[in-house]
């Protein structure tokens, strides 16, 4: 039998703000903490590799904070580190668990035993799924409109390439929402905005807006935002304030905070 993952005075999986916001967006942001379960150690990491990107989406967590706030929309935080465990992979993912990040090896988590695998699941991936889920539902028998923003950030320099983006908007089967906001954002004039860059959403990369965006026909967008953009509060407090007014340029009350009624299963 493996050992407990986190002891009773450790962290709680996941946070959660605005429980009775009355916003149609919802936020969620899977890759806010960096913390590591003491049972763990440092997975033979040290502070520097603890505080980079391969740990955590430096700044995400707060701006998701700011635009909750400002938006009074419901938000959900997840607290450790995807170096544990990430929570926007599918559970048969390769990389669910990574043995390597960028360049940097995580000794600590090779040749895993399949129990210590599944504890790392049912201890932090499915609480914090599950009470995404069970929110959701809420809302849906509810009759509550509703828009799932996926909130992340990504490096401004990748493997020796510069990315010249300030934000990319991402999606994979339903572009309604991604594309609304990108028009704009790119009206602004001041900034290089990414359709599918960075990265682009897939079945097999994601797991937070296929599962519970696209399944359930929600209007849904990843935004990515550069971190050297976001990595004090000044940048967060701004960048919330402008995604605040990109989410005030939805009306709740059009086709873009309907269901998509034929949605593909993914």
């Amino acid at each position: 039998m493996a050992l407990a993952l986190l002891a009773d005075n450790e962290p709680a999986v996941f946070e959660t703000l605005r429980e009775g916001g009355g916003s149609p967006f919802f936020l969620t942001c899977d890759h806010a903490g960096r913390r590591i379960p003491r049972r763990l150690g440092a997975l033979g990491l040290d502070e520097h590799d603890l505080r980079r990107h391969i740990a955590w989406d430096i700044g995400a967590a707060g701006v998701t904070r700011f635009l909750a706030e400002d938006l009074d929309a419901f938000a959900i935080l997840q607290t450790y580190s995807r170096l544990v465990i990430d929570c926007n992979r599918p559970p048969d993912a390769y990389d669910l668990i990574p043995v390597v990040s960028e360049h940097t090896a995580i000794d600590a988590n090779r040749a895993l035993p399949p129990a210590e695998r599944q504890t790392r699941v049912d201890t932090i991936f499915t609480p914090y799924h599950e009470r995404i889920a069970r929110e959701l539902d809420l809302r849906q028998r509810a009759g509550t409109p509703t828009i799932l923003m996926a909130i992340h950030s990504f490096t401004p320099v990748f493997k020796g390439v510069p990315r010249p983006w300030h934000v990319g908007l991402l999606f994979n089967r339903d572009g309604r929402l991604a594309r609304h906001m990108l028009t704009a954002l790119k009206a602004r004039g001041d900034l290089v905005v990414g359709e599918n860059e960075p990265y682009a959403v897939g079945d097999a990369s994601d797991y937070t807006i296929p599962v519970h965006g696209e399944r359930r026909g929600l209007p849904h967008v990843e935004i990515e935002i550069r971190q050297d953009l976001i990595a004090d509060e000044a940048g967060q407090r701004a960048w919330a304030q402008l995604l605040a007014e990109v989410c005030r340029s939805v009306d709740a009350g059009s086709q873009l905070a309907q269901p998509l009624r034929h949605s593909k299963e993914t």
